[in-house]
């Protein structure tokens, strides 16, 4: 039986290119094994959008791991 797939919104404070990349970085290597299945980072809109069957609590600690500050995060579906 297959995990289900969550998607997640973070509100994630980035002013500037390289705080987006930290993020794409870290969530890049989190596919395809480790529970990601697609994401974005929008530095405009400070979004975060993830896709994939790993749990909130453990994406929320990789995201925390680059040094951003998380303002909110939410499960969608």
């Amino acid at each position: 039986m297959s995990e289900v797939e969550h998607k997640y919104k973070f509100d994630v404070k980035m002013t500037c290119s390289g705080c987006s990349g930290a993020i794409t970085r870290v969530l890049e290597k989190a596919k395809p094994d480790g529970g990601v299945s697609d994401f974005s980072v929008s530095l405009e809109t400070q979004e975060v959008l993830v896709t994939g069957t790993i749990p909130y609590e453990d994406l929320l600690a990789k995201i925390k791991k680059t040094g951003k500050e998380v303002r909110s995060g939410e499960t969608l579906e």
